[in-house]
């Protein structure tokens, strides 16, 4: 059995690593109320919709689907992909509850006591507790940079779309007044370094999967 291409796909840390940077710059410049406030009173009909879909990129349904699809491809038709995926997706999660559950922080809408300027629509999640940090934007950092080290070198450049898109479903999570920006910041760091690490590990375990038969 062939074993998949993998790589650190620049197109999607590169854009990461310069998130990174600015990210922190705004965490050391601004209060949480600002870079709240920032994202969440800017809004449209249009942006309603468009981020009450998008967040759910970061809902584990959606990526335990996207994550068995890929099984219908004969490369990752396997189980080096399969305890990858699983790794990489299940590690995060319970890292990123177990913080939550330390942390015992109040989302923005207890933060602020209910605030009048909040925008949040009746049909909308109503959360309040547990904000530290962002469940939805570890999920789908960590989904998304893993899709983008196993594409294949013709395809590279989707990364950064990849990354996008990770970028769009933590905007989303502070435009639904879900999270603050610091939530979104460390549940990215968090999704992103526990797949980037299970990567560089199950890369070294390939030979335990991929052995000739006699």
């Amino acid at each position: 059995m062939k074993k998949p291409y993998t790589s650190y796909n620049l197109y999607f840390l590169v854009p990461f690593l310069l998130w990174l940077v600015v990210g922190g710059v705004m965490l050391l410049m601004y209060d949480k109320q600002i870079l709240f406030s920032m994202v969440n009173t800017h809004y449209s009909s249009l942006a309603d919709g468009i981020m009450s879909t998008a967040t759910q990129m970061g809902e584990a349904s959606f990526i335990t689907i996207v994550l068995l699809l890929l099984l219908s491809l004969p490369s990752l038709r396997n189980w080096w992909y399969f305890t990858t995926a699983l790794i990489a997706n299940l590690l995060p999660t319970i890292f990123t509850q177990m913080l939550k559950h330390w942390a015992d922080a109040p989302r923005p809408l207890k933060y602020f006591n209910d605030a009048a300027w909040i925008h949040i629509l009746p049909t909308w999640q109503r959360l309040t507790e547990h904000s530290f940090p962002s469940g939805h934007t570890c999920g789908a950092f960590g989904m998304y940079c893993l899709l983008s080290c196993l594409l294949k070198p013709a395809y590279k450049y989707v990364g950064i779309i990849f990354f996008c898109l990770a970028m769009l479903v933590a905007y989303s999570r502070m435009y639904l007044a879900a999270h603050f920006f610091a939530d979104i910041y460390v549940g990215s760091i968090v999704g992103t370094a526990v797949s980037i690490v299970t990567l560089w590990l199950m890369r070294k375990a390939q030979p335990y999967f991929f052995r000739k038969q006699p």
